[in-house]
């Protein structure tokens, strides 16, 4: 079992950052693959970044190439969302996700594929 705690979230403007952290314990097998989604209103939830864990390989959806950066501190169990140049359309829920998955599946951001969820955090963009 492993257990993701989401934490940095809020309200922003434009063009401004945030960082998202998810801290996860409990089986390491479980949590190869760390990735993070998010939920738009009236949208279903999508794939936004992923790292297998042990290669340090990171994945991307096309609309957050070059703003956002996924990265990990092993000591502290954490993985990061950094978000740049946000813009309004990036206003979600963003849950973290967990999997004991490989490289070319972590990469895939398939959801079915990550039995492990945190509960969220909003960010919000104004414009």
């Amino acid at each position: 079992q492993v257990q993701l705690v989401e934490s940095g979230g809020g309200s922003v403007q434009a063009g401004g950052s945030l960082r998202l952290s998810c801290t996860a314990s409990g089986y390491y097998g479980g949590r190869q693959c760390m990735g993070w989604f998010r939920q738009a209103p009236g949208k279903e939830r999508e794939g936004v970044a992923s790292m297998f864990i042990g290669g340090g390989m990171t994945y991307y959806t096309d609309s957050v190439k070059g703003r956002f950066t996924i990265s990990q501190d092993n000591a502290k169990n954490t993985v990061y969302l950094h978000m740049n140049s946000l813009k309004p359309e990036d206003t979600a829920m963003y849950y973290c996700a967990a999997a004991g998955l490989g490289p070319g599946l972590c990469a895939a951001q398939r959801q079915p594929g990550f039995p492990y969820w945190g509960q969220g955090t909003q960010v919000t963009v104004s414009s």
